[in-house]
């Protein structure tokens, strides 16, 4: 991490996306915030997977469609070179032009934090930043759930998939279910009579158990295997 005027770290943020007029104005738009640190920019998925590794940012702001490599692959890359490497992932948000889009589903399985639009008010953009950076996931306005019921209604009828999730206890099945129904900790502690501290620590199993790294890749799996019905 960097350091801000006053001594503390700052967040480093990174910009994936080949539009140079866009990516100017996030730049000055990130210079603008005390808290915050603009490491770098890329134009292609390729230049991406090299900045992080230079860089080693905090955020990334993944464009989800563009030349050479996707945002998609990109971030695949990304992460498992930073596994591969024993650092920390960076955090990524994808970026994408459309609200209901396939691309957005993908870049949860490869291991984004979320997404936003690109036309999303600056004081959103910041905001999103703050808040994966402090481990959570965010979405555009309008509801993951939203997104992934679309694309969920738009495949194939199927029955659910229980057998997904039959590794898990019977007290992690009941805390994922609440997560991927879009509960905060604090609501699934008080709904199953928990700590918010023992929550946190059945999400992270059941997270190593699956192989999912964020929040919003334990809605995308629920929805991807009817768990809500």
């Amino acid at each position: 991490m960097s350091e801000t005027a006053a001594g503390a770290a700052a967040i480093t943020v990174a910009l994936v996306d080949d539009q140079p007029l866009f990516r100017t104005g996030i730049q000055m738009l990130i210079r603008s915030q005390q808290d915050l640190a603009y490491c770098g920019s890329a134009g292609n998925g390729m230049e991406a997977v090299e900045l992080a590794e230079a860089a080693c940012p905090d955020i990334m702001l993944m464009d989800l469609r563009m030349p050479v490599v996707d945002g998609i692959t990109a971030t695949r890359r990304i992460m498992a070179a930073a596994d591969e490497a024993g650092r920390e992932r960076p955090k990524v948000i994808a970026l994408t032009t459309f609200n209901r889009d396939q691309a957005v589903v993908e870049a949860v399985r490869a291991g984004a934090s979320g997404y936003l639009l690109k036309s999303a008010e600056p004081e959103f953009l910041l905001s999103a930043i703050r808040t994966v950076y402090a481990g959570y996931s965010v979405v555009a306005p309008g509801s993951a759930h939203d997104l992934f019921a679309h694309l969920t209604r738009s495949a194939d009828p199927a029955e659910p998939d229980t057998a997904a999730i039959a590794e898990l206890t019977a007290r992690e099945k009941d805390v994922f279910l609440l997560v991927a129904k879009g509960l905060s900790n604090a609501d699934i502690a008080g709904s199953v009579f928990l700590s918010e501290a023992t929550v946190k620590t059945h999400i992270r199993r059941i997270q190593d158990r699956l192989g999912l790294a964020t929040r919003i890749s334990m809605v995308a799996f629920a929805y991807e295997h009817r768990l809500l019905g």
